[in-house]
């Protein structure tokens, strides 16, 4: 994982928040390939290892509905690239067409087995294969729809000189971001305005303080959160305890 030239970022992240970052990123350049190193090597174990599974979770899928095993979106990644990101379909097909971004907790579109994938979050296993292609890391600030980068911004751009990630502390911290949200037609709207800006607190620090070990803390704590399923306090403000809606894992 190589930091291009400051004078070869795309024009927009040329500013003086980016280059801030930029800075401390490229002391930690020798961090950033052990990263790279790190990634394709598990990335390519881990699917080897979870072969069997994927193809048990495929049968599941196919058998529990129709459409296909596999749900890709374009999002956002290192520098602006867009790309397409590999989930399990958790829900019905097409079902991006046939509504919000932002989906209902317990939205009839989202299928049986997609309910079981999205709570352990087996749905991201097919982003193995985008670790590979270099368009993802394990550990990184999550990839967003284009609707939503173009809201980014100047600061927030710099979560941009890093590839994307499975998970990040600000997956950690927002676990359960769906108790944030209450209102469905102004989910997006809160989404946007509210929690993005929060969890970017937390993309950015991790910038700030990023190191090879730090990523490997990451991956454990995602483990532990994972196998206990705790239903814990998110930070910021609470939109609703009565009421919640969850922003859909294959548009986030």
């Amino acid at each position: 994982m190589r930091l291009k030239k400051w004078n070869d970022l795309p024009d927009d992240m040329k500013n003086d928040s980016v280059k801030k970052y930029y800075e401390l990123l490229y002391k930690k350049r020798h961090s950033l390939c052990a990263k790279r190193i790190f990634d394709i090597t598990v990335a390519m174990i881990s699917f080897i290892i979870l072969f069997p599974v994927f193809l048990v979770l495929s049968i599941a899928i196919k058998v529990d509905s129709r459409g296909p095993v596999l749900f890709c979106q374009t999002r956002v990644t290192q520098y602006g690239k867009r790309f397409k990101i590999f989930k399990f379909r958790t829900m019905i097909d097409n079902a991006d067409k046939t509504g919000a971004q932002i989906t209902v907790k317990n939205d009839a579109r989202i299928t049986n087995i997609g309910r079981v994938l999205r709570k352990y979050r087996l749905d991201e296993i097919p982003q193995l294969f985008n670790i590979i292609l270099g368009d993802m890391s394990f550990v990184g600030t999550r990839p967003e729809v284009v609707k939503y980068v173009e809201k980014y911004k100047d600061e927030m751009k710099a979560t941009m000189l890093l590839p994307a990630g499975v998970t990040s502390e600000a997956s950690i911290q927002y676990k359960d971001e769906e108790l944030l949200l209450v209102d469905s037609s102004e989910a997006e709207s809160i989404y946007v305005n509210e929690l993005l800006p929060e969890k970017m607190k937390y993309n950015l620090r991790s910038l700030e303080e990023f190191n090879f070990w730090g990523d490997i803390i990451i991956l454990i704590r995602t483990a532990e959160v994972l196998m206990k399923r705790e239903n814990t306090e998110l930070p910021g403000k609470k939109i609703n305890e009565q009421d919640s809606i969850e922003k859909s894992s294959q548009s986030s």
